[in-house]
């Protein structure tokens, strides 16, 4: 094996997924930053700490029972709160359905962030039949508002052609609008587009432009991207010590592809000391969470090991996170 191109082609990576099926990855395209409205403006805000106790950022957390009661009576904010946490279904009283119908009610109301929730449930059929058109509804609406994460999930909707006929050139319209507003997914898929060329001239070196913003703003897919054009030299000086740097800091935070590629450089010693067990122990992690693209390398290097080496590299592996940490994190959850 010489080169990641047996690994992987760069051409076969997909664009970040709308229509998933993981609630980690679900909450990846949930929108939680939105300015309070109006009528959440003369009560502070109360979030839920769900996943961890420790408050983020100036977030006022509240108990249920607070929570609840505010959102009963009408305030936006906490009725966004409660469709989150009901996606987490962490307890009986926690399900989609709940979640479909409290974001209903903050979206009716012009809450946007609601509204893409609200349209990501429909996207991917969560506590009611799959509905595209729903989802292209909310979207839109949330795009009036100028919500860049409603224009990345447009982007993609077209992008795909899911609910609406597929058009690269209006995929990358939202796509730009999106990432012009600072929204990381946006940037990422924006600079795939430019660097494969769909709905736009191709142009490496715009494409590592806009991987950059997004990769430098902690985003693991661009981080991936990035560190493949510096792997290869494309849009970028060729640079080994680079790939491996970002290649390392989205496989830190689960990002499989990345955890393939890190792996090959250590089984080469590109970027790093050549580390046959370390390269082992990051293509079974990958492996463990669903992506085989390394098995041709997991295969060739389990027989350069000797059993306890495999072992050990093994038991490591079960320890990795098999998704992004801040998936489920009270970041994700608390606007």
């Amino acid at each position: 094996m010489t080169d990641t191109a047996s690994l992987i082609t760069r051409s076969s990576r997909p664009f970040a997924q709308l229509a998933v099926f993981t609630l980690a990855l679900g909450l990846s395209v949930i929108a939680v930053h939105q300015s309070a409205n109006a009528a959440d403006q003369a009560t502070a805000r109360c979030s839920l700490a769900v996943v961890t106790k420790q408050p983020v950022g100036n977030a006022n957390i509240c108990d249920p029972k607070t929570v609840r009661s505010l959102a009963k009576q009408g305030h936006v904010y906490e009725q966004n709160q409660l469709g989150l946490v009901s996606m987490l279904a962490l307890s009986p009283d926690y399900n989609p359905q709940e979640a479909l119908a409290w974001f209903e009610r903050a979206a009716h109301r012009g809450y946007a962030a609601a509204q893409v929730n609200l349209g990501v449930m429909y996207a991917n059929g969560w506590g009611a039949p799959q509905n595209y058109a729903s989802a292209l509804h909310w979207f839109k609406a949330a795009s009036d508002q100028g919500f860049a994460r409603a224009d990345y999930n447009l982007g993609i909707l077209y992008m795909q052609g899911h609910g609406v006929k597929q058009d690269y050139a209006e995929a990358f319209r939202y796509l730009r609008k999106g990432a012009e507003a600072g929204d990381t997914s946006a940037q990422t898929n924006l600079g795939y587009m430019y660097d494969q060329g769909f709905g736009v001239a191709r142009n490496q070196q715009t494409a590592a432009s806009w991987y950059r913003k997004a990769a430098e703003a902690g985003d693991p897919m661009a981080q991936n991207d990035l560190a493949d054009l510096y792997l290869r030299g494309e849009g970028v000086p060729q640079n080994d010590a680079e790939a491996f740097r970002l290649f390392r800091l989205a496989a830190d935070q689960g990002q499989t592809a990345a955890r393939i590629k890190l792996a090959y450089m250590y089984s080469k010693g590109r970027g790093t000391a050549r580390d046959l067990s370390t390269a082992f122990t990051l293509l079974s992690a990958a492996r463990n969470a669903g992506d085989k693209r390394g098995d041709d390398l997991l295969r060739s290097i389990e027989s350069q090991l000797t059993s306890a080496q495999i072992a050990e590299a093994k038991e490591k592996a079960r320890h990795l996170t098999t998704t992004a940490p801040e998936s489920l994190s009270a970041k994700a959850l608390l606007p």
